[in-house]
């Protein structure tokens, strides 16, 4: 999806666009750090 949107942006040269590509990576970002941490809480102490 981020793709999509740069290409727009690319295309257009709208700061609009641009600041929704920063936005949804930041929002990527906090999801796959939330799984990493989610994931390191699962897993079983020896």
């Amino acid at each position: 999806m981020i793709d999509f949107v740069w290409k727009v942006f690319c295309k257009t040269g709208s700061i609009d666009t641009y600041l929704l590509m920063k936005e949804m990576e930041r929002e990527f970002e906090a999801e796959a750090s939330s799984a990493e941490e989610y994931a390191a809480e699962e897993q079983p102490t020896v």
